[in-house]
């Protein structure tokens, strides 16, 4: 893996243990391990990478996109801190 390019994916995403799903789980596409036939990647340039490097980028461009949930399974925002109501979610109580 392209150290450069998981800099870049890692300022995107944040979490380090967030990236290493993200970019797991995107290989597991590429490769057709996830039960179907390999997906084609999002980006046009592909020459001489291999399936992480291109998760990565995929990652780095904002081609790959993903939700955060917090403890009780709710999807969480950047700006809506841990542990903190959204009005959203009280006005469904």
């Amino acid at each position: 893996m392209n150290s450069e390019l998981t800099r870049k994916a890692l300022e995107k995403v944040g979490n380090p243990n967030v990236l290493v799903n993200l970019v797991s789980r995107r290989v597991r596409h590429l490769n057709g391990l996830s039960g179907g036939s390999p997906a084609h990647p999002l980006i046009s340039e592909t020459v001489g990478l291999g399936a992480a490097d291109i998760a990565l980028l995929e990652v780095a461009d904002g081609k790959l996109g993903w939700d955060m949930l917090d403890d009780e399974g709710q999807v969480r925002t950047d700006d809506q801190p841990k542990g903190k109501e959204s009005k959203a979610s009280k006005s469904s109580k």
